[in-house]
């Protein structure tokens, strides 16, 4: 499932707030992503961030989930596997589903930003528990709305 919008500011702003975690929250389009765990700025793959989410669905509505940086082109694409520490001691398990934003400048202050969310490799067992996509077909473009609307900001400033 992907989405594609233009966004008022440079292909370098735009994949900056990507690679900054502190955005999730408000660039997600869902109301799910609550605060970055990890704060780093994203630059390699391999890299894991966490997050705190929320949802009416999951157990006391929160939980973490744990991101893997599997691609990082900068500043032309930017993805991340999303996954989870079941038991709590470090050893992650990854669900199966990715995010990932490529960006394309279409001038000095413009950008096309298409987001793809890739539950293809995804085991029956976990969709016999979780439904995918887990969320309505507005999720993309509110996301794709909210991050072009901050990537406008941040240019500004």
């Amino acid at each position: 499932m992907s989405a594609t919008r233009s966004a008022a500011a440079s292909v370098e702003t735009v994949f900056a707030v990507l690679a900054d975690p502190t955005t999730h929250a408000a660039i997600d389009g869902t109301g799910w992503v609550q605060e970055p765990i990890d704060q780093a700025t994203l630059t390699e793959v391999g890299q894991i961030f966490r997050m705190a989410m929320y949802h009416p669905d999951a157990r006391d509505g929160y939980y973490e989930v744990a991101n893997k940086i599997h691609v990082l082109d900068p500043p032309r694409a930017i993805g991340w596997l999303t996954g989870h520490d079941p038991q709590g001691d470090g050893n992650l398990e990854f669900g199966g589903w990715s995010w990932r934003y490529d960006l394309a400048s279409s001038g000095p202050s413009e950008t096309e930003v298409t987001l793809t969310y890739d539950w293809s490799a995804v085991p029956e067992s976990v969709r016999s528990y979780l439904r995918f996509p887990p969320f309505g077909p507005e999720h993309l473009p509110n996301s794709l709305r909210h991050l072009a609307d901050l990537a406008a900001r941040t240019s500004r400033m």
